[in-house]
Parts: structure tokens; C-alpha cells; sequence
């Protein structure tokens, strides 16, 4: 069996989730299909959670208005005359999103969180689902947050792999044709509390399903031909990678590439799985495949973060930063949930570099001022090069202002502002 993950631009317009369908088609064996929320549902639905977690309601139905709109004219535009189950079952999806923003936050925003925006998910595989059936690509909508369990860390949940072993073994039991379709992103406690994997985790739930099933692979369907050396937004001229070694991928993942989520790689390179990056706008393109793949080294291959913040973190007697300023740090850091992207200590100072997380960010500052001197400076972009030269470091430092590196053989990362 294939397990394959479609993300939100292959859900976001009827057009495009009928592409599912052709595709599908082309494939007479078990598939596990794994879908993310519609287009941009994630970005909207956290938008509820800041508006309700801020006590302004009256903006948080706004946005669910906005948010049903939306899918209900996907589902219009998929079948005029859609099935009244459908309707029946979005309608009550959005009651009780509707209900969850007219209460009141619990103060634990992590918590309120993963009650509300994995709600995307569901819309878009009961979508999916039904308009599959109807075209007659019989299958079985699944929720996964019943068979795929973590812990209760929120917005960031571990999987707790021996329970998802049983449930999913349990759950997807293959015959010579079976279809299922779930969510991506999304999990459960034990006691059945929503969590999320971690913000773009749909393509770490296919890689847990493939590997709990013994998958003979996982293909992700993207809006681009295969895994590039750069983010086309930032950069002309970008060249497709055919192949690429699981090391490389762990790499490029780990510092930020958009096209692979940082947790992907590791349970396929467990098992030998070979994961494959395709695009659902020319499905017959072989993409870029991922496995044990060997060569001396790639082109040189690009990733920008941007809307960075670095932080200055001093003693405040001017001491040395020793182990025990280091404890302090980390503990606060991940106290947050907050991912380093870029750390870097000298005598007297630390620095870390860090995603403009606005939820976090406030405490974190808050909590380091009471031991240290604490400054920030915002509007920064991170670039990474894995297997750089001077020419490529040259080309990313035209008319930018350079405030932080760090190198070994392979990658470099540089901290950079707009010169201004």
C-alpha cells in the first residue's frame, strides 16, 4: 500500500479537489490519503483563536463567516445538488466552532488552540470525501484523531508511537482495493482531547501512517514540480533536485525548506520508505525522490525565514555566560514551545534567532528580563545555504546588511536585515 498526502493548495477551489480524483483513479491498490485543511483554512482559523483568545467575539464569528463562505461555495461548485449528509455534518462542525468562540479562553492558549483550528482538517476531508464518493471512488472517511495519539503537549504533540501502532494496525486492515481518506496535522490524547503536531505537520502524520503500515512509499502532492533548490517567492532561477539522499532531506527540512516538514523524514529513513515530492498540476512529472540516494554533494540549495527576530541575551553583572545562564535559557525557551532557528554565544552574550511568534515572544522577553538584560531586533531574514560557495553567499548578500553567521563544511547562516 502508498500512503499520500495532498496539502492545502490541491484542497483550495472545486478544480483542484477534482484533481484528487484524477489522480486517484490512475491507482488500483491501498492508499492511505492524507489531506490538510482548504487553501489558507489554518491561517483563518487561527485568526478566530487570537480574536477569542483577546475577548473580541464579535471578530471571531466574523472570521467563521468567512471561513463557511468558503467552503460552502467549494462544495456548491463541486455538486450543485450536494448531499444533504454533507451539508448536514458542515453545518454542525461550524455550530460548534460558533460555540467554542462565544465562551470564554481558558488562559492556556496552546490548549484553546487545538480545539479549534484542526477543525480545518475535518471540513476538508468530509469535503473531499463525500465529492469522491460521488464520483464514484468509493471510500472511507477516517478520523484520525481516534488511531493516531500523543501526548498533551498542545500545538506540538508527540506521538505516542506503541497506542498509534494498535489503533492504526487495527483501524486500516487493507483488502485488494481500499481508499481511506484523513486528516493531516491533527492527533488526540488519551483522553481524547485534540492536538496538533506542529504547524505544516500533515506530511509527519503521513510519514507515522507509512511507517506504523509498512508503506512501500509516500507521495506528497504539491503545487510544484518536486522539491526545489529555493523558494521560487525569493528566487529566480530555481532548479528541480531529482534525487536526494535522506540526509540531505533531514538537512534542508530541519532548516526550514517549505516543502518537507522537519519531523518527515526520520520514520521513513527507519524503515527504508522512499518518499516522493509530485505535483498535482502535472501528475505524470516523476517529481523528486527521497531515499538512500548517493552523490558527492547537491547544487547549492537556499532557504529563507523571514519575519525574524534576534535576541540579545546578557548577564547582568557582565559575567561569563556559563552552563548554569545556558539552563535558564533553554528551560524558558521550550518552557514557550518556542523552536531555535539560530543560537550563537560569545563571552558575555547569547543570541537566538527566532520566528516572530507573537504569542510567545512577549513571555519569553518577560520572563529572561528577570535574570538578564534582554533586547530584540525585529524585520530579519534568516537565510541558510547548504553547500554553499562565494558566489551564492555573495548573491544573497546584495544590498542587506549582515548582523549574525554561522558555518561548517556544508551549510551557512546568515542573519541579514535590508540595508536602509
Amino acid at each position: 500500500m502508498k500512503v499520500f498526502k495532498f496539502g492545502g493548495a490541491s484542497v483550495k477551489s472545486a478544480e483542484t479537489v477534482r484533481s484528487i480524483g484524477t489522480i486517484l483513479r490512475k491507482y488500483n491498490e491501498p492508499l492511505v490519503v492524507v489531506i490538510s485543511a482548504m487553501g489558507k483554512t489554518t491561517n483563518a482559523l487561527e485568526r478566530v483563536v487570537h480574536a477569542q483568545v483577546n475577548g473580541d467575539k464579535t471578530k471571531a464569528r466574523a472570521e467563521l463567516d468567512q471561513i463557511k463562505d468558503f467552503h460552502m461555495s467549494i462544495v456548491e461548485d463541486l455538486d450543485s445538488n450536494a448531499d444533504h449528509g454533507l451539508i448536514t455534518e458542515l453545518n454542525a462542525v461550524f455550530t460548534g466552532l460558533y460555540t467554542a468562540v462565544d465562551e470564554d479562553p481558558t488562559g492556556y492558549y496552546n490548549r484553546d488552540y487545538d480545539q479549534i483550528v484542526p477543525w480545518g482538517e475535518i471540513l476538508s476531508t468530509l469535503i473531499v470525501s463525500s465529492h469522491l464518493n460521488s464520483a464514484g471512488l468509493t471510500n472511507e472517511w477516517v478520523d484520525i484523531r481516534q488511531y493516531l495519539k500523543t501526548d498533551s503537549t498542545f500545538r506540538e504533540g508527540r506521538v505516542d508511537w506503541n497506542l498509534s501502532t494498535h489503533l492504526i494496525q487495527d483501524r486500516f486492515r487493507f483488502h485488494a482495493r481500499e481508499l481511506y481518506i484523513t486528516q493531516g496535522f491533527i492527533g488526540s490524547t488519551v483522553n481524547n482531547l485534540t492536538t496538533t503536531l506542529g504547524r505544516e505537520g500533515s506530511d509527519y502524520t503521513a510519514a507515522v501512517i507509512a511507517y506504523i503500515l509498512d508503506a512501500e512509499s509516500v507521495t506528497v502532492w504539491k503545487d510544484v514540480p518536486g522539491v526545489l533548490n529555493a523558494d521560487p517567492k525569493w528566487f529566480d532561477n530555481t532548479v528541480k533536485l531529482d534525487r536526494i539522499s535522506y540526509m540531505d532531506a533531514i538537512e534542508l527540512a530541519y532548516y526550514g525548506t517549505s516543502v518537507i516538514h522537519p519531523k518527515t523524514i526520520q520514520p521513513l529513513k527507519n524503515k527504508g520508505i522512499k518518499l516522493y515530492v509530485r505535483s498535482f498540476l502535472d501528475p505524470d512529472e516523476p517529481g523528486t525522490v527521497i531515499g538512500n540516494e548517493t552523490y558527492d554533494k547537491l547544487i547549492p540549495s537556499f532557504i529563507f525565514k523571514m519575519d525574524q527576530v534576534l535576541i540579545h541575551i546578557h548577564p547582568v553583572d557582565f559575567s561569563f555566560i556559563a552552563e548554569d545562564h545556558l539552563e535558564k535559557i533553554f528551560r524558558c525557551v521550550a518552557g514557550y514551545g518556542l523552536k531555535i532557528n539560530l543560537m550563537q554565544n560569545s563571552a558575555v552574550s547569547f543570541d537566538i534567532c527566532v520566528n516572530n511568534d507573537r504569542s510567545r515572544i512577549p513571555g519569553i522577553l518577560e520572563d529572561l528580563g528577570k535574570d538578564f538584560r534582554v533586547t530584540c531586533t525585529n524585520n530579519l531574514e534568516l537565510v541558510t545555504i547548504r553547500y554553499y560557495d562565494d558566489a551564492t553567499i555573495s548573491r544573497v548578500l546584495v544590498n542587506k546588511d549582515l548582523l549574525l553567521t554561522q558555518r561548517t563544511k556544508s551549510t551557512i547562516q546568515m542573519v541579514v536585515r535590508d540595508k536602509g
